[in-house]
């Protein structure tokens, strides 16, 4: 009777999952339901407990560039470490597709990093001031981000121990 019980509750929990944003791209990697703002007050506050800095990853759900680097982060273990070491990461949604424009105020207050394409990448110390805005070009190496450039990069942003 359990069984059936949590069998029953799982079908009925399924129609419940959001749909992504953009199916056909796959699952969503940014919260589109997200306050930026309030993203990155939380990120601050475990930044400054754990001394951390906090690596913001500008970016949209339909951007392939965004999930290329965003498979980067998750899969490449020099990458994934290095992350989990030295940052805290807010994936900040900002879609401007559909009339939509999402955390525009967030891309603002850190001087318009977008203008630079998308996925770009915004390196905060634990007070939240701003250290670098890093367009991912230069982390790249033909059709995916460099893990070897990935890693380096964020050797040299992060903080000082």
């Amino acid at each position: 009777m359990k069984f059936f019980a949590a069998a029953l509750a799982l079908v009925l929990a399924l129609p419940l999952r959001a749909e992504p944003e953009y199916p056909k791209q796959g699952p969503d990697i940014y919260d589109r339901a997200a306050n930026g703002t309030d993203q990155i007050a939380a990120a601050l506050a475990q930044a400054r407990a754990e001394g951390k800095n906090v690596l913001l990853d500008f970016g949209a759900n339909w951007c392939p560039w965004c999930r290329k680097l965003h498979g980067t982060f998750v899969s490449a273990p020099e990458v994934r470490d290095r992350l989990a070491r030295d940052f805290v990461v807010v994936m900040i949604d900002v879609n401007m597709r559909h009339g939509v424009n999402r955390n525009a105020d967030v891309n603002t207050k850190y001087g318009n990093p977008i203008h630079e394409g998308l996925p770009v990448l915004v390196v905060l110390d634990a007070d939240g001031k701003k250290l670098l805005t890093q367009e991912t070009g230069a982390l790249e190496e033909g059709d995916h981000h460099d893990p070897a450039k990935v890693a380096a990069f964020l050797t040299q942003w992060a903080p000082k121990r």
